[in-house]
C-alpha cells in the first residue's frame, strides 16, 4: 500500500466534541468547518487542478459547491477506500494502532449517544413500550382479582360485594386470612369505618365453607401477587406521567396522559402523528369500523381513541361528535408543537382546551347567545324606511302604476244589461194592461 500512495497531510481532532461534530457532518454528507479549514490549506493552496476521491457522492457535491475542488467517486475509488481503511495503521504514524482502535471505539459510542440523544423517535420509544405495559399489567390484574374473589369467595362469599376494590380486598385478605378472625383485627388502615363494620358483621354470619390451611397459604400468595402488581401498576403510571409531560405537554394537557399516549403508540412515534391531519387524530383506533362503513356505505364513525378524554365525556351523546372533531383539531396543532417545537412547557395547549370547554358549554346552552354570535350569525332583519321617519325619504308613487279599466267595463256592461230589462219589462206591462 505504501508503494501506492503517499500520506501527504494528517490533522488531529482538538477533543471528543470536535470528532463528533466532523463525523456527524460527514454521515450526512456537510463539510464541517474542521474539513473546509484542512483542505483550503493542503489541497486549494497548492494546485487548482487537484482532484480529490471522495467515498460520498453527496459529499464530493458539497466540496466543489462550497471549494471549488474536482471530486471523483466510482467503484475505482470504493476499491481504493477499502484498501486505505485496512492498511490505515501503516500509513498514520502519528498513532499506535492500539491508539488508533480505542479511539474508534470511542468515537462510536460518541456518536451514538449524539445520535440517541437528539433523535425524537428513540425518546419517544420508551412511551410506546409504557402504555403497552400499562395495558398489559390491567388485563393481568383484573384477571388476578377475578380469580381470586371466586377462590376466596367460597369461603367469604359476602365480601366481594362489601369491598369492590381489588386492592382493598386483597389487603384485607392477607391481614384477616380466615374470616374468623376478622372481629378481632382493625382494618382502619386499609378500609373505611362503616365498610369494615359491615365486614365485621357479615363475617359472623357468613354462609361459606371451611377452607384448610393450604387452602389459605396459595390464597395469600395471590394476594401478594395482586397487591405487588397494583403497587407497580402506580409506579409505572407516574413514570409514563413524568414522560409525557416531558415529552408531550401540550397533548397531555388536551386529552390526558393515558390517551395522548395510546395516540402516539398507535400511530408509532410522536413525529408520525404529528404528520396525520386533525381528521386521522379523531377516528385514530376506529379504523375497523371506518373501513366497514365505507364498504357499507354507512355512517363512518366521529371518534376513535379520542372519545375517552375526558372533555368528550363531558358531553351530551348528542353533542359527541362535535366536540371530538373540535378537539381533534386543537390537538393535531398541540401535537405538532410538541414534536417540532424548541419549549418543554405546555403553551399552546392550555389556550385550546379553554377553547374546547367554551365551545362545550356553548352546546349545551350555558353561554349568553351574543358569546356565539361568531360562530352562528343571525339573519339580518330587512330595514323599512318610512315617508313620515324622514323628509328625504322616498314615499311610495302612485303615477306610475297602470290600472286595468276591465272590471269597471264589465260592471258598466251589467248596469246597461239590467237598464233594459227593465225598459222591456215596462213594455210588456203597458201591452198586457
Amino acid at each position: 500500500m505504501r508503494k501506492l500512495v503517499k500520506l501527504k497531510a494528517f490533522k488531529k481532532f482538538e477533543d471528543t466534541a470536535e470528532a463528533v461534530q466532523s463525523a456527524t457532518a460527514l454521515v450526512e454528507g456537510k463539510l464541517s468547518s474542521t474539513m473546509k479549514k484542512f483542505l483550503k490549506k493542503n489541497v486549494v493552496g497548492d494546485s487548482l487542478k487537484d482532484t480529490i476521491a471522495v467515498c460520498d457522492a453527496k459529499l464530493g457535491a458539497t466540496i466543489k459547491e462550497k471549494l471549488n475542488i474536482a471530486c471523483v467517486h466510482d467503484e475505482s475509488v470504493m476499491e481504493l477506500m477499502r484498501g486505505l481503511r485496512a492498511q490505515i495503521e501503516e500509513l498514520v504514524t502519528a498513532a499506535t494502532p492500539a491508539e488508533m482502535r480505542s479511539m474508534a471505539i470511542g468515537l462510536a459510542h460518541s456518536l451514538s449517544r449524539y445520535k440517541l440523544k437528539f433523535s425524537p423517535d428513540k425518546v419517544d420509544t420508551m412511551i410506546v413500550q409504557a402504555i403497552g405495559l400499562l395495558d398489559d399489567l390491567d388485563k393481568e390484574l383484573n384477571t388476578y382479582a377475578m380469580r381470586l374473589k371466586e377462590w376466596y369467595g367460597w369461603h367469604f362469599p359476602e365480601m366481594g360485594k362489601i369491598v369492590p376494590d381489588n386492592l382493598m380486598y386483597a389487603k384485607a385478605i392477607m391481614k384477616m386470612g380466615v374470616r374468623t378472625q376478622c372481629k378481632s383485627i382493625d382494618f382502619s388502615d386499609i378500609l373505611p369505618e362503616e365498610v369494615e363494620e359491615e365486614m365485621k358483621d357479615a363475617a359472623e354470619i357468613s354462609m361459606g365453607t371451611e377452607v384448610s390451611e393450604e387452602d389459605i397459604a396459595n390464597i395469600l400468595m395471590l394476594c401478594e401477587q395482586v397487591i405487588s402488581l397494583s403497587e407497580y401498576r402506580a409506579q409505572l403510571f407516574d413514570y409514563l406521567k413524568n414522560r409525557m409531560h416531558a415529552i408531550a405537554p401540550n397533548l397531555s394537557v388536551m386529552v390526558g396522559e393515558l390517551v395522548g399516549a395510546r395516540l402516539i403508540a398507535h400511530a408509532g412515534s410522536l413525529m408520525n402523528l404529528a404528520k396525520q391531519p386533525a381528521s386521522t387524530v379523531q377516528i385514530l383506533g376506529a379504523e375497523k369500523a371506518l373501513f366497514r362503513a365505507l364498504k357499507a356505505k354507512h355512517d363512518t364513525p366521529k371518534y376513535g381513541l379520542i372519545y375517552h378524554a375526558s372533555l368528550v365525556g363531558q358531553a351530551q351523546p348528542k353533542h359527541k361528535g362535535k366536540i371530538s372533531r373540535v378537539l381533534a383539531a386543537k390537538c393535531a396543532l398541540s401535537i405538532r408543537v410538541d414534536a417540532l417545537g424548541e419549549t418543554s412547557n405546555a403553551t399552546i395547549g392550555l389556550d385550546a382546551r379553554l377553547k374546547v370547554e367554551e365551545r362545550l358549554r356553548q352546546l349545551e346552552g350555558k353561554l349568553p347567545t351574543d358569546a356565539g354570535a361568531k360562530e352562528t350569525p343571525s339573519r339580518p332583519q330587512p330595514t323599512v324606511v318610512m315617508a313620515a321617519d324622514s323628509d328625504k325619504a322616498r314615499g311610495y308613487s302612485t303615477a306610475g302604476d297602470s290600472t286595468l279599466s276591465a272590471p269597471k267595463e264589465k260592471k258598466k256592461e251589467n248596469g246597461d244589461d239590467s237598464e233594459k230589462a227593465a225598459k222591456k219589462a215596462k213594455k210588456a206591462a203597458k201591452e198586457g194592461g
